[in-house]
């Protein structure tokens, strides 16, 4: 029985060349006719990507500054030093008709004795957290050869006699510009970010000539 049930599909295997016969549980037909399974068509939550968009010179793209940095340094020194000094000058000379001669001295030979010592500690700890958030518009100034943007970007906001003055550059490249047109800081290379402010806030916690000098040459 089961010799005649092989034999019979076998028949048929033959009699239809180039076709399965298989089950298939698929909702979407018969297979044969089945076109390629997507994303696209299957789910009902998806969102076409949006292509990359071509960036020129002198377009605006938008950087997202978020910079966080820590740093905690700890050092210690500490050194002492002993110093004895004995010296006594033993020969004296004096000149006599165009000769030297010895000299003996009637007091004695000057002698130079003493001790030093020196004991030097120092400890330091120091502990620093910055942080500079903020968002601001670049223009694309350069393209290199190997498709990265050059930005640059400088803004002065001024109210009564406060002024803030914020500039940016760098280089980045055109895949890490996200598709709404923005940047975020952490993916420019060689990036320098300058802030600096003006006014009567300033003033009043600003280091004058003379404390700059003394904590640059540190005289005590």
């Amino acid at each position: 029985m089961r010799i005649a049930l092989l034999a019979s599909l076998f028949a048929v295997a033959a009699a239809l060349p180039g076709q399965v016969l298989a089950q298939s549980a698929s909702l979407f037909g018969d297979p044969r006719m089945r076109t390629e399974l997507t994303l696209r068509d299957a789910s009902w939550t998806f969102l076409e990507v949006e292509p990359p968009r071509d960036i020129r010179v002198q377009d605006k793209i938008t950087v997202i500054v978020d910079e966080k940095s820590q740093l905690i340094s700890e050092g210690e020194v500490q050194r002492r030093k002993t110093s004895n000094l004995d010296a006594r000058l033993q020969d004296w000379i004096k000149l006599d008709d165009f000769a030297l001669k010895p000299a003996p001295q009637e007091d004695g030979d000057p002698r130079i004795r003493g001790q030093l010592n020196s004991t030097f500690r120092t400890q330091s700890d120091l502990e620093t957290q910055d942080g500079l958030k903020f968002r601001i518009a670049a223009t694309v100034v350069d393209i290199r050869a190997n498709g990265d943007l050059v930005l640059e970007a400088h803004r002065t906001i001024q109210i009564n006699e406060e002024v803030w003055e914020q500039s940016l550059t760098g280089i980045v490249r055109r895949e890490d510009v996200l598709p709404n047109n923005t940047v975020l800081s952490e993916d420019i290379a060689e990036l320098r970010i300058v802030k600096r402010e003006v006014g009567s806030v300033r003033d009043g916690y600003r280091r004058g000539w003379f404390l700059r000098i003394l904590d640059r040459y540190q005289p005590f």
